[in-house]
């Protein structure tokens, strides 16, 4: 299973103060050598972590970058500009602390297939943050894009208290694979949840990013790399 660390979360530190610390690419680069198979960052409309030049550098910097983007006009440009390995279409609003649930795939059908199309032929994969519902996944393989990254948000604030949300996960993720779709998950996923998440066997791709910057605050960003990474691979051998 491959971890991809989303580092938007360093760049929120550093545009707290404006400077130039810390520097999200130095942090990609650290993951990377702790085990991190890609690196994802979500450039914004209203820029509030990552910045266009930051998207520029972790293009050309690390393995494997997943740009997460809206379908602003303007950003599609910039990918297709820059060509990161994978853009994962995700739905965004200026109110929001962080993404709140999955791409509405019935009100912006005509928009998803212009970008679908767009970033495609500039050779980039494509991903779609859903939610775990049938109809969602049915709508993403009509939609023409070869992968989904299933929301786990629901999965991460109720894992306690009742197996619903996982089950939701498990049934998604039998269908996408049915259908021929690379699934990917995540949102909200800690050390403390992942383990179940990291055993659903058609999930191929994890993005975790808040919990391992967290982390980092207290033990360093190659060691949450490392603990996350032993966690998912402990796992996914099950």
């Amino acid at each position: 299973m491959r971890l991809y660390v989303n580092i938007d979360h360093v760049a929120t530190l550093r545009e707290a103060r404006k400077t130039d610390e810390p520097d999200p690419v130095a942090a990609a680069l650290i993951c990377q050598s702790a085990g991190a198979d890609g690196i994802t960052g979500h450039l914004r409309e209203d820029r509030r972590h990552l910045q266009d030049r930051d998207v520029e550098r972790l293009v050309s910097s690390v393995r494997a970058f997943n740009l997460e983007l809206s379908l602003n006009p303007d950003i599609v440009d910039l990918a297709c500009q820059l060509r990161p390995y994978q853009a994962t279409l995700v739905p965004e609003r200026r109110e929001e602390v962080t993404t709140e649930g999955g791409l509405d795939l019935q009100g912006t059908t005509t928009r998803l297939r212009q970008a679908i199309l767009r970033l495609g032929q500039a050779g980039i994969r494509v991903s779609l943050f859903i939610d775990p519902a049938p109809g969602a996944i049915d709508a993403a393989k009509a939609l023409g894009a070869p992968a989904i990254e299933l929301h786990t948000g629901r999965y991460a604030h109720t894992w306690q208290a009742s197996p619903d949300a996982l089950n939701a996960l498990h049934t998604a993720a039998l269908r996408a694979a049915a259908l021929g779709l690379s699934v990917h998950a995540g949102h909200g996923l800690t050390l403390r949840n992942v383990g179940p998440v990291a055993r659903i066997p058609e999930i191929e791709e994890l993005n975790i990013g808040h919990s391992i910057v967290s982390r980092a605050v207290t033990v360093g960003m190659h060691e949450a790399v490392v603990e996350m990474r032993q966690a998912i691979d402990a796992q996914a051998r099950r």
